[in-house]
């Protein structure tokens, strides 16, 4: 975000129909109906075809990275690939104008709504947030880091800045699965996003 005085925002994260994803495995998606509802937080596997028609291997989060993890196979409900959504970055999501104004955020029930970044500064609580890390002025990489948690809310380091502790994923639900702490880094907040 600051490099030379500049501010950047990440690319956002837009919900497109898992029947227009070729490989579905892996990726974060919602399920639900338009009209009713959404619910996230879920990873999917490859499409399935039963009796001919098409479903979706959906998963809790927790559960695939715990599988994933100890390679072990798991029970996955099937959804018919209608009512499941995945997740893709997209440099077309922007944060809205105008920040918080409720008539401004305002969606459509047609579609599970995109989720444009915010930034740390922006938001009430962040513990167990999706964050995503944008390279700092000495990074050789240069891109944006995602798959990482929130542990920590913002607070004064040992040298001064405000920071925010965060740690992968797969650290994040194995410290709910195993009990064993997360390693974690500490960033600054110019440099964390909400996902």
């Amino acid at each position: 975000m600051i490099a030379g005085n500049t501010e950047r925002t990440p690319a956002g994260i837009e919900l497109v129909p898992a029947g227009s994803v070729r490989d579905l495995r892996g990726r974060r998606a919602m399920v639900g109906l338009p009209g009713l509802g959404w619910r996230g937080d879920l990873r999917v596997d490859d499409a399935v075809v039963q009796a001919s028609r098409t479903y979706v291997p959906v998963l809790p989060e927790q559960e695939w990275y715990r599988a994933e993890s100890e390679q072990t196979e798991v029970f996955a409900p099937l959804v018919p690939i209608e009512r499941v959504w995945v997740e893709r970055i997209s440099s077309a999501v922007k944060p809205a104008e105008g920040g918080s104004d409720l008539v401004g955020r305002l969606v459509s029930l047609d579609a599970p709504p995109a989720r444009p970044p915010r930034p740390v500064r922006e938001v009430g609580t962040v513990t167990g947030l999706r964050v995503i890390r944008l390279p700092g002025p000495d990074d050789k990489v240069g891109r944006d880091e995602r798959d990482l948690r929130a542990v920590t809310e913002p607070y004064n380091s040992a040298e001064g800045d405000i920071c925010v502790r965060v740690c992968t994923e797969l650290d994040w639900y194995r410290w709910a699965w195993s009990g064993q702490a997360p390693k974690t880094l500490e960033l600054p907040i110019h440099l964390v996003w909400i996902e």
